[in-house]
């Protein structure tokens, strides 16, 4: 059972902080696979988002794969949207493909509402996002020019310990 307090990580990158609200109650698995919860734990040996890049773990831009070594279903809820700025979603190639990739919206992008799982929203760090959405990218990639990382991650409130 999860718990139902806030829970929450802080991003540390390269550019600054970004602190994210995980709605770990409507989906939990994206926020167990995708965070930081357990990716991040000192015990998991890949550490997989420390030191990773904003293109993803591969560098391609195509992801990587969830902890049970495969896609995962889609969670839609009616009540997470792409709506404001700030929005932490999944990224996937079409319907039920999460792996492990996640993607930040710069502004609110209705048309992403049920094809990417909502799982969290940016509540501190905007002035972050501010500076990820000014670095260059190459225009047929969209692959920033600069290699900005994650460099670590604190977990304020974990459901999935123990």
């Amino acid at each position: 059972m999860f718990l139902s307090i806030l829970q929450a990580v802080t991003l540390h990158t390269d550019l600054g902080d970004i602190k994210i609200e995980l709605f770990c109650e409507r989906t939990p698995r994206a926020c167990e696979v995708n965070v930081f919860l357990t990716l991040t734990l000192p015990s998991n040996q890949a550490f997989y988002f420390k030191t990773l890049t904003f293109y993803g773990p591969l560098r391609t831009g195509k992801g990587g794969t969830s902890m049970w070594g495969r896609k995962f279903e889609d969670e839609f809820s009616e009540h997470l949207k792409h709506n404001v700025r700030g929005v932490v979603s999944m990224a996937n190639n079409g319907p039920n493909t999460n792996g492990s990739q996640f993607f930040f919206t710069y502004a609110k992008q209705p048309h992403l509402d049920m094809k990417y799982t909502v799982f969290g929203k940016i509540i501190d760090g905007l002035e972050t996002l501010d500076e990820l959405e000014k670095l260059p990218v190459n225009e047929k990639t969209f692959r920033p020019l600069t290699e900005t990382r994650i460099k670590d991650v604190t977990i304020h409130a974990n459901p999935f310990a123990g």
